[in-house]
């Protein structure tokens, strides 16, 4: 079973070397089928030269030149993927690496669920790595957006999500946002196709600076969150 982890990227050459020098050393000692596909969200840092210029093994750079959203990178590699899991992680890894294993091994044991969603809030420390601030802002954030959207996952907004070949296929495919509320849009179609979706705890390790400027982009992800619902109960 081959297994594709995605990371999106907009100029984040302050970590992406490390970032892809600790992904690739853990897959070789783990997986003799995976690769690894870097997509660039328009970055102007030269983030994608830098993962070129590693060499590393089962290694892809893929992206567009215009910054266009999170959403747009996570879509693009997840259509591009060739793996029968399809993971993807926020360029940071700050939920470690551990977490692919577990993934890994869920989707091996042939569980119904075709989507795995990890959570920071199924376990007491779940957001470790969090400011007292940043937690509350963020626990708020998706209980706006859960009870915008209409559903009862703990965590909406999560950086380590998983898909299975099908599922990703189907999901993507059909996702037109851009920003962050694109996580929303995957659960929303998810549900509507009746793919199974479970949740699985994870843990903050380490964080960069937050990318989501709170007022604007929350105001932006209801928009966007609001036209999707009404596209998606329409089919």
């Amino acid at each position: 079973m081959k297994i594709s982890i995605c990371i999106p990227m907009y100029n984040e050459n302050r970590v992406i070397a490390d970032t892809a020098k600790t992904l690739s050393a853990y897959m070789e000692a783990h997986y003799q089928d995976y690769e690894l596909l870097f997509c660039s969200d328009g970055s102007t840092d030269g983030c994608d030269q830098t993962v070129r210029s590693l060499n590393l093994p089962n290694v892809r750079v893929i992206g567009y030149e215009q910054n266009r959203g999170k959403g747009c990178a996570v879509r693009t590699a997840m259509l591009a993927a060739t793996g029968d899991v399809r993971m993807f992680l926020d360029a940071d890894l700050a939920y470690g690496i551990d977490v692919i294993d577990r993934v890994f091994q869920f989707f091996a044991a042939g569980r119904e669920e075709q989507v795995v969603v990890g959570s920071r809030n199924l376990q007491k420390d779940g957001y470790a790595g969090y400011t007292f601030l940043r937690k509350i802002a963020s626990k708020t954030y998706i209980r706006v957006l859960g009870f915008v959207g209409g559903f009862r996952l703990s965590d909406s907004q999560c950086g380590c999500k998983a898909f299975s070949a099908t599922a990703a296929q189907e999901i993507f495919s059909r996702c037109e946002i851009d920003g962050f509320a694109f996580d929303i849009e995957t659960i929303l179609w998810a549900t509507k196709l009746e793919i199974k979706i479970a949740e699985i705890p994870v843990r903050v390790i380490r964080h960069s600076d937050s990318k989501v400027r709170l007022l604007r982009d929350t105001f932006r992800m209801l928009r966007d969150l609001t036209k999707a619902k009404k596209r998606i109960q329409k089919k």
